[in-house]
């Protein structure tokens, strides 16, 4: 098994070495010193030892006043329809002036999810019969079903042993003449390496879509994640760090591909267009549109975005902080110049510099109060039933049947990806939660770390 890398932020003890003055202006250092100290010296909880993790997370308030207010209005309205020259459609309007805000594109489409937004991105990029798409294996099928849909063929590129996302490497290697698209996944808030993505797609004349379903907020080098790539999608499903239960948004400023979102996620219809006439769509598509009544509350948790984004990324980087420099524990790799912002939060375990299973270390984590679970994903999305059988249409695949595709799914071996599913441990974490509370997180994983370290 593919061991990952050795981590490179500095180690909290270091950190408050090198920042004394700092931290004792903010009546921290000798707290958590000697928690870290205590803690050390302290059998595990499960074996019978006092518990590290004492607070608890704060009530997840996630609507309220705001939403109920806009909803109101959108109800006071003479229609619940997105289009009616946005002039009546308010809340859609509203909904696409505050997403260009967070997120400046020329074309906007809201839809119904995250999986709509990124078969619109396919469908307007041209993905046809055989094309292919290079994308992530540890990634929601959400990433992929619009691939298939178009008939298009998902290829599986690995990724970063620390950042989860697309190895830009294993991305030029993955690049044949019938390639056409690269789909970036942003996974768990952690932005892709866009600049070396954006230079393979230039090279290659290739379209790059961004999946942003799982980061909202998060920034690349100080940029908007979703205004690098071509094209950017979005997930409004109710676990996403904004949500109306289910929605989603596509946005691009590609001439190309920035008109096409609005017929591809509309029936093809061009409602923008003089004298239009249901006779005159020129594409197949189906309905992915979005109601005013969604796009009312959307609208709403807009507004909460910046600051959820905020204190999630300095959450997120206080956990990273926290379990740095342990030999055994590799945190996840977030360059300094961009934010992540932590749909949850993830780290591997270098299971060769443990005398225990990974299952053993999450008891023994969650014995210490914290909240923990082995891996994301069971298998990578090419390991999976439909695809080791390859039968995505009635159990069948017309395309690889036809000769259009040679892709053999069972077959595909992204090591690095198997990897990470095999030696990650995941933690919540969102806004609800305090930094004191994150940290005695961090503290216990150094705990049980250093517990079973050989």
């Amino acid at each position: 098994m593919t061991q990952p890398a050795a981590s490179a932020p500095m180690s909290r003890r270091k950190f408050v070495a090198t920042n004394a003055a700092a931290l004792v202006a903010a009546q921290l250092p000798s707290n958590l010193i000697a928690a870290d100290a205590a803690a050390d010296r302290q059998p595990l909880a499960k074996n019978g030892g006092p518990k590290t993790v004492r607070g608890k997370p704060g009530a997840w308030v996630r609507w309220d006043a705001r939403e109920q207010a806009q909803v109101k209005a959108a109800i006071e309205q003479a229609s619940l329809f997105y289009w009616a020259g946005r002039g009546v459609s308010k809340q859609t309007a509203l909904f696409v002036e505050r997403f260009k805000q967070h997120c400046p594109r020329e074309q906007v489409m809201t839809c119904s999810s995250g999986t709509a937004a990124v078969h619109i991105a396919v469908a307007a990029a041209g993905i046809g019969p055989g094309d292919e798409v290079i994308t992530s294996p540890v990634t929601d099928f959400g990433t992929v079903t619009g691939i298939l849909f178009q008939q298009g063929v998902p290829v599986f590129a690995d990724l970063g042993a620390a950042t989860y996302n697309l190895d830009p490497a294993a991305v030029e290697r993955a690049i044949t003449p019938k390639t056409k698209a690269i789909i970036a996944v942003h996974l768990a808030g952690t932005p892709c390496d866009l600049a070396a993505l954006k230079a393979i797609a230039d090279k290659h004349k290739l379209i790059l879509i961004e999946d942003c379903a799982q980061a909202w907020g998060a920034k690349y080098r100080g940029q908007p994640i979703g205004t690098i790539g071509h094209v950017a999608c979005f997930s409004l499903m109710n676990s996403k760090h904004i949500g109306t239960g289910d929605g989603g948004v596509v946005a691009s400023s590609d001439p190309r591909i920035g008109p096409a979102l609005l017929k591809f996620g509309d029936k093809g219809f061009d409602r923008t267009a003089t004298g239009f006439t249901w006779d005159q769509t020129g594409v197949l598509a189906t309905n992915y549109r979005m109601s005013e009544l969604q796009a009312a509350f959307g609208a709403a948790q807009l507004e909460r975005l910046e600051a959820i984004a905020a204190k999630r990324a300095a959450l997120g980087r206080a956990f990273i902080e926290e379990i740095s420099g342990l030999p055994a524990v590799v945190p996840p790799e977030l360059p300094a110049a961009d934010r992540g912002t932590f749909w949850f939060f993830y780290f591997r375990l270098r299971l060769d510099k443990l005398k225990c299973t990974r299952a053993e270390f999450v008891d023994a984590l969650k014995a210490e109060g914290a909240v923990a679970s082995a891996g994301y994903i069971p298998v990578p999305v090419y390991r999976t039933k439909v695809f080791r059988e390859h039968a995505f249409f009635a159990g069948r695949w017309p395309l690889r049947e036809t000769g259009l595709t040679k892709m053999d799914y069972s077959r595909v071996q992204c090591p690095e990806a198997e990897a990470i599913l095999a030696t990650g441990v995941q933690c919540p974490l969102n806004e609800s939660m305090d930094e004191a509370y994150v940290r005695e997180i961090g503290t216990a994983v150094r705990k049980v770390a250093k517990h079973f370290s050989t």
